[in-house]
């Protein structure tokens, strides 16, 4: 049964592109939260608002340049109220890899030869590569948790060696990108809290579909894209006031140096920031409470049940497909609403590619950056996956449109 209390015909109103019909006048189906959702409505009403009523740069004297100030205050407590964050933490960049790059630059006077880095290999390389370089730049050594091929979750059992007193930095991703693994990052950050490591969350995947507290989490260092969460290209970095401060970060002479300034180099992307505080609202509006902080978790909530419904219809479908070989954890995991999956004997690339040309379902193919996961179960001689992400405005009508489309598929190649 739909969930009565996610009005989604509300919610899908909220996004044009929804309405955008191609030139059979066909709507397109978005099947690709995971590589980005569409935008809401909110967030271009902000960006056309800033843009229209006005564009300049900080600190001046003048009105606009004023408002542009005030905007940059008001999406920096939004971000602390979404993430559970000091407002003074968080800063903005071009995409999450740029400021994940940026910041394993500036951690180099930390690390010395002989030191390790722990990341893992269910990730995505945004969250792997930057401290690899890290790691080449000082000497230091990377070790891998590795993941566990029957469970699709992170193989723990020999965390307490992975993890020893030799360790300064754990990278660990909130939820998984390909299968939608969602991760024990709390039981895996508190062992390397025991060894005063630096705990890293590339939480791109996980704000979409679950309240993030990073506070909890005890992450000292936390990334996240906006445009994965209705908005635009947008990066955000939310790092600990302790470490932040003490982070050595490339500027120019007359920047300011105090955070979270110092890793904002030049002029930052203002129309993105306003759209960022729409996209932010949308989430807010989805709940009800005292605070923001409230309002946002009981939205988010709203989010996870109603995307629930659809993950239930998807994966039950899948699995009934003698056809398709689903990379999926098992029922006591918990998962975002994310599907990799490959079907046997049809390249992925054909067949995302009948999928968008017969039935306008926008569907990725690939290995998606979670490339290490591509070497563990070896998948790119036939195209790598096939990847079916849902967001808010996915509908179990729009499931049922491709579960035709897959048997139709199915049905050629016979």
């Amino acid at each position: 049964m739909p969930n009565k209390k996610f009005r989604i015909d509300e919610v899908r109103s909220q996004f044009p592109a929804l309405n955008f019909r191609n030139k059979e006048q066909v709507f397109p189906i978005y099947f690709d939260g995971p590589g980005g959702t569409q935008m809401v409505q909110a967030c271009i009403d902000r960006m056309l608002e800033y843009i229209e009523t006005g564009m300049a740069n900080l600190h001046g004297t003048f009105a606009t340049s004023i408002k542009t100030d005030a905007l940059l205050e008001e999406a920096k407590q939004a971000v602390g109220d979404l993430l559970n964050c000091s407002a003074e933490e968080v800063a903005f960049g071009q995409n999450m890899t740029s400021l994940a790059f940026q910041v394993s630059h500036s951690l180099r006077p930390l690390l010395k030869q002989g030191d390790e880095i722990v990341v893992t290999q269910l990730d995505h390389r945004a969250n792997v590569d930057p401290w690899i370089h890290l790691a080449k730049e000082t000497g230091a050594t990377v070790k891998f948790i590795p993941v566990d091929k029957q469970s699709l979750t992170h193989d723990l059992s020999n965390l307490d060696t992975i993890i020893n007193e030799k360790t300064r930095i754990v990278a660990i991703g909130l939820s998984s990108n390909l299968t939608g693994t969602i991760s024990d990052a709390k039981k895996i950050f508190k062992v390397a809290k025991k060894v005063n490591a630096i705990t890293i969350a590339d939480a791109v995947h996980a704000v979409p579909h679950f309240l993030v507290d990073k506070q909890d989490l005890e992450s000292d260092i936390l990334f996240c894209s906006v445009y994965k969460f209705f908005g635009p290209h947008l990066g955000i970095a939310a790092i600990k006031k302790a470490i932040f401060e003490t982070l050595e970060i490339p500027k120019l002479q007359p920047a300011p140096n105090q955070i979270p300034y110092k890793l904002e180099t030049g002029t930052q992307n203002h129309e993105a920031i306003a759209g960022l505080c729409g996209a932010i609202g949308f989430l807010e509006s989805l709940g009800t409470g005292d605070t923001r902080r409230q309002r946002l978790k009981a939205g988010m909530e709203a989010i996870e049940s109603h995307e629930q419904e659809l993950m239930d219809s998807l994966e039950e479908f899948l699995k009934s497909i003698p056809e398709v070989t689903l990379y999926r954890a098992s029922s006591e995991v918990i998962k975002t609403p994310t599907f990799a999956f490959r079907i046997d004997g049809i390249h992925s690339r054909e067949a995302t590619q009948f999928f968008a040309e017969k039935f306008n379902l926008c569907i990725g193919d690939g290995h998606f950056y979670a490339s290490t996961m591509a070497e563990v179960f070896p998948v790119m001689e036939t195209g790598g996956w096939i990847r079916i992400g849902f967001a808010p405005y996915n509908t179990l009508d729009e499931i049922e449109i491709f579960k035709t489309a897959l048997k139709e598929l199915l049905q050629r190649k016979i």
